[in-house]
Order: C-alpha cells, then structure tokens, then sequence
C-alpha cells in the first residue's frame, strides 16, 4: 500500500533538498535543476509516480542534449516523499530555466513536472522574469496559483485530475509500445535465417508469390492494428474477456485488409492478425498506468479466456454449413482444431515449448537468431502445423514432423542441418507457416520481458556522480 506522508516528513523533505541546493551551486557555480513532481495529497510516491518521474528525466536529458547543454553533475533520490533529482547544468540560468518552461507546458503530462532553476548569481528563476504567464491549474486551466491560494478544489479533486492525466498519457504511450514490439517480432521473425520452407533473408522458401520485402510492406501496414489490438484491450479490460475478443474481430478484418492492400493480395500475416492480435489484446486487458503484464503465463492465459467461446461458436457453425477453407475441412475431416484451439487453449505451444527453448538457448550463448532457428525447428517437431497439411496433406506434415523430430532429440541443430531441411520442403513444397506465426508470438513475449522498468526503488539514491 502507499505510504502516506506526514506534513513534518514534507517539511524535512524540503529542507534537505534546499540545503543540497545551495551546496551545488556552491561547488559547481553553475546552474541547478531542481525536479520533482507535482503531487496532491499525502502520497507522494508509489509506482505509477515513479514511472512518471521516470518519463520526466527522459525529457530532460533529451531537451539538454538538444540545447547542448553539457550535465556536469546528477543525482537522483527515491524517497517515501518523493522521487527527487539535482541536475548541475553548464550554461546560463535563463537559459535553462527558458527549457525547463517549455517541458512544463509541453502537454499534460509536464504540468505534473516541477522543474526549478537556480544559480549562484540570481538565485531561483521564475517565469515572470521571462515574461511567461504562470502555470494553469490542474482542474479547471486558470492561474494555477490563484487556485492554490484560494483552495477553490480539493485534494480529491487534484488527485482525480492527475489520475485523469497519468493514465491518457501512459495508455496513449503503451499502445504504441507494445504496437511496435509486435512489428518488431514480426520482423525478426521473417528474418531469421535459416526457416525450412519459409520466406527468410536466404530465399523465398516454398512461396511463389512473395518474398521478405513483402513482408516488410505487411508489416508496416499492420503497425497500426496492432496499436489498434492493444487500445481495445486496455478499453475492455473492465468488460469480460469475450467482449473484447468480438471486437477485436472486427479491428482484424480491416487490418487483413491493410495487409492486402500492402502486399497486393498476398496472404503474409493473416495467422497473424489472428494470434498476435489477440497476444496484443490480452497484454492491454492487463494494462494499468504503472504499465504492462510482462509475465507471459499471464498473458497467454487471457488470450484462452478471451477466444474460448467464440472458437466453439466457429467449430459448433462448421458442422452446420459448408466448409470453406483449408482449415475447416481438417477440422471436420480430421478433428485438427488448429491454430484456433492452440489460442483456445491459452497457447501451449508458445508456453511450454517456445519460451523455454528459447531461453534454454540464449542461456547457452546462443544469439536471439540461432534460438530462434531451434525453437523453429521444435515446434514443428512437436506441433501439428496445419499450413503443412494444406500443402502436403497429412503425410507431407507428418514427414517434416519426423525430420524435425530426428533433428531436435537432445540436440542443437547445426545450420548447415537447417539448411538441407528447408531444401527439402523446398522440393515438397511444404511451408510451416503455423510455426512461423508461433515464433512471432515468442519473440513479441521476449521482447516483453526485456522492456526496462524505471530503475528506482524505495529508499534507492540512484546515479550521484
């Protein structure tokens, strides 16, 4: 729970920061920022606070840069009153002080930003020295110090609207976030080399009518859908799961269609837009200010209780009608569920074999391409990939199973190996395209769990130099 603070702690607070002041500009004679965050009421720290004080560095330290303004000295503390940090700055006080003012009034978020400028010569800044008006009030956008001195809203009031602030920015920001990490897997995906019988950097595979930058252009188009997958899921996480599955769908058939569009009718992504759409999703449902789910088990288990019903629908209107695709003909013919019940399912696929062999190899000092060549290579040594069967019936899928079986067995496939087996589907003019889409799923979980996370805690002094 976050600790409340007292008024004396505030006091005290204030008092040790004004002293560290005054000892910079004594020792650098140079300007001094001052940041912290403006906070109502008597929880001055907890983790969505500390996010963003941690977005507030990033501005700063990318606003020097800009203005070639060189920092001589930094330091930042994490307290129960607050995240803090001391900036000494070589360059002239208005100057800085004129930066810091356009971080403030850059967007809603800077209005949260208390970033003050002091020097050895004219002491602290204000912004009526650079003829600038002073700052609106969180609530109602009049003179934020009218407001202030006349307590015309309460502390409710203040922490509503900061709330208000906190979560359009970060939803806004996560979304885009994690839109790019699902192009970024899709990426890497098609650019791992070798894949046997799959569009790669060393060929086209088993594919006459498209190539890797085909898949650029697709994924490039989907970006957009993705970011769409997420905003629906952080817009439904209040409303069951299922709800925000049936729209989902209806985001998916215009991101099929941007797909289509970008690659001139070439089926690249669809599997995609199915399964890392709804990875997308489900990681939104899970979405709060602080910031996203990285634990994977979590997220493959929303994707099951998000897609289970409407999966039985599908299956349940098959029996009813005439089967129209490739998939749907296993379905009845076979009773392969496909990549439908592996998403049903919560992904098992991508759970128990594709995250752990990744991590098995990277552990090993495999590179993020070799592990992901062998996860590949396993899943399609263990999962029934029904792209196979669509192209090479069921003996076709269950010869490249076996030839992936005899590779894999307590083994790392060496490249060279790799290599003979895409040959091979090459001439059988098999693809594994199920696979493809569940290593997709499993660099996008990756990338996931290597975001950074703001690198304070409790009591931490961080970066004194």
């Amino acid at each position: 729970m976050d600790h409340a603070i007292s008024l004396m702690e505030m006091l005290r607070a204030r008092e040790a920061r004004a002293m560290r002041q005054q000892q910079l500009l004594e020792e650098y004679q140079l300007p001094v920022i001052s940041f912290c965050l403006n906070i109502a009421g008597p929880v001055k720290n907890s983790p969505v606070l500390r996010r963003t004080f941690q977005e507030g560095l990033e501005r700063l330290a990318c606003a020097l840069l800009a203005g070639r303004l060189d920092i001589m000295h930094r330091e930042e503390v994490d307290e129960p009153t607050g995240c803090e940090a001391l900036w000494v700055v070589q360059g002239d006080g208005r100057t800085v002080k004129e930066l810091c003012v356009e971080l403030e009034d850059r967007d809603a978020l800077g209005r949260l930003l208390d970033l003050d400028v002091l020097d050895p010569v004219n002491g602290k800044w204000d912004r009526t020295q650079l003829g600038q008006p002073p700052r609106k009030c969180l609530v109602c956008g009049k003179a934020g110090k009218g407001c202030a001195s006349r307590r015309l809203h309460t502390v409710k009031e203040l922490q509503s609207a900061t709330q208000a602030i906190l979560e359009e920015y970060f939803s806004k920001k996560d979304q885009m976030a994690l839109g790019s990490l699902a192009a970024k897997a899709l990426l890497y995906e098609v650019c791992t080399t070798p894949k046997p019988g799959l569009v790669d950097r060393a060929n086209n595979g088993s594919h006459r009518d498209m190539d890797m930058f085909t898949f650029l252009d697709s994924t490039a188009a989907l970006l957009p859908y993705f970011e769409e997958a997420v905003r629906l899921g952080q817009e439904t996480r209040s409303l069951p799961p299922q709800e925000t599955f049936r729209r989902l769908r209806q985001a998916g058939v215009a991101g099929e269609r941007a797909m289509f569009r970008a690659t001139h009718g070439v089926n690249t992504h669809k599997g995609a837009v199915f399964t890392l759409g709804t990875v997308c999703a489900a990681a939104g449902r899970l979405w709060t200010a602080e910031g996203f789910s990285q634990a994977p088990e979590t997220i493959l288990a929303v994707c099951g209780a998000m897609s289970t019903q409407a999966v039985a629908a599908d299956f349940a209107a098959i029996h009813s009608g005439k089967p129209l695709t490739a998939g749907q003909r296993l379905y009845l013919e076979q009773g392969l569920e496909g990549i439908r019940g592996e998403l049903a399912r919560g992904l098992p696929a991508v759970a128990q074999i594709g995250l752990p062999i990744l991590r098995a190899h990277l552990a090993q000092g495999a590179s993020l391409e070799q592990a992901g060549v062998q996860v590949l290579l396993t899943l399609m040594a263990q999962v029934v990939d029904t792209n196979l069967i669509a192209r090479g019936g069921r003996e076709g899928q269950q010869w490249a199973m076996e030839k992936a079986k005899a590779l894999t067995q307590g083994r790392t496939v060496s490249r060279w190996e790799a290599e003979d087996l895409d040959q091979a589907l090459i001439k059988r003019n098999l693809s594994p395209g199920g696979c493809a889409d569940l290593l997709a799923i499993t660099y996008f979980l990756h990338f996931m769990g290597k975001c950074s996370t703001p690198p304070f805690g409790p009591g931490a002094a961080l970066d004194r130099s």
